[in-house]
């Protein structure tokens, strides 16, 4: 379905509204991903009078943090000591207010053709099509599913008593959780959902984890305290009825155990797929997209790459590096979206014109 939020702006060539010949959409700018530094891109764009519609795989804004770890604490937002993949979201969505983007959520961009005026055609799987100067790709590692473990009947529980992400930590209190996984979405799960459940177990194949050594050190504590109970071994079989987990048995050295489970949350990785963007012809490198550092362009013109789904001389993968990739990408955007138009570099503190657009004067 199409989730749609803000204005489409005003009709005529270059703006938002109805073209394409055919009903399709023309905008200024398509951003593939609705993640963070997708949302930023809107608000660097958005000072430049520059519209754009956002189109996103997942059903809801956010991206990774929301969908993966929306409580979860991030510390390296600038300004922001502590806040959560949720809260972060939020205080984009509401920074970008003023700009009135207009979402496609649980769409996926199949196709992007180059058209004889320079512009991009752009359509998504379920036949929203779209007709823009400029494409920003945002999409993270890619469109990304995790990784399911082997279980017989596992699907007849997903969605209402196994979860492959925590998306309100309440809905586990009371429950009996089990957590299956080594690394560190399991140990900080098992650390977050302690206090809350009713009992936790978490699984592991063996006495060993991939994840950070102070989380491994906390873990083994609520252990020996009796909070948690650690065993080493694999699940092979689910019990339970519509949906709704009752057990599940355990094959460790000293034979099949069974064990109380109404929560199973098997954290097993994710499978990142670039999807049909390894199709558009785009330079690739492992996967990743290759961008220059001065606008983060791609190889193809007017088709920027920022976030986790590109790569340069040393690339981090942090939000607030996106951020600033997003800032520069603006900026090269505004040459093909406004051709001739000098660009007035303004900063937000002093420019009177800036904060109209934001709504603080």
């Amino acid at each position: 379905m199409a989730a749609e939020n803000g204005a489409t702006g005003g009709g005529g060539p270059g703006r938002d509204g109805q073209g394409f010949g055919t009903g399709g959409i023309t905008t200024d700018v398509v951003i593939i991903g609705a993640g963070p530094v997708g949302l930023f891109a809107v608000f660097e764009l958005g000072l430049l009078d520059i519209k754009c519609h956002v189109v996103d795989i997942l059903g809801k804004v956010g991206g990774q943090c929301a969908e993966l770890y929306p409580e979860k604490p991030i510390y390296d937002i600038p300004g922001l000591p502590v806040v959560t993949g949720q809260e972060l979201t939020d205080r984009l969505m509401e920074q970008i207010k003023p700009f009135g983007a207009t979402f496609h959520l649980g769409e996926r961009v199949d196709a992007l053709e180059r058209l004889p005026d320079g512009r991009f055609a752009l359509s998504t799987d379920i036949g929203s099509r779209f007709n823009t100067r400029v494409v920003v790709i945002a999409a993270g590692g890619g469109s990304f599913t995790p990784k399911r473990p082997p279980l017989d009947g596992i699907e007849a529980y997903e969605g209402q008593s196994v979860h492959y992400s925590v998306r309100r930590m309440e809905d586990l209190r009371g429950k009996d959780v089990l957590i299956v996984g080594g690394g560190d979405s399991a140990l900080d799960w098992t650390l977050n959902l302690a206090p809350l459940a009713k009992s936790l177990t978490l699984l592991h194949r063996r006495d060993e984890f991939r994840g950070a050594p102070h989380s491994v050190e906390r873990m083994r504590a609520l252990v020996e305290e009796g909070k948690v109970r650690l065993m080493i071994g694999q699940v092979t079989a689910l019990s339970g009825a519509d949906g709704q987990l009752s057990a599940v048995t355990i094959k460790t050295k000293n034979g099949d155990e069974e064990i109380l489970v109404t929560a199973l949350l098997p954290f097993f990785g994710l499978t990142m797929k670039l999807g049909p963007i390894a199709g558009w012809g785009l330079n690739l490198d492992e996967n990743l997209i290759p961008a220059d550092t001065a606008k983060f362009e791609t190889s193809e013109p007017g088709i920027f790459a920022i976030g986790d789904i590109n790569t340069y001389p040393g690339k981090l993968k942090l939000i607030l590096s996106g951020f600033h990739e997003a800032a520069l990408m603006a900026q090269q955007a505004h040459r093909y979206v406004h051709p001739g138009k000098k660009l007035l570099f303004q900063y937000t503190t002093s420019s009177t014109n800036l904060q109209k657009k934001l709504g603080v004067r």
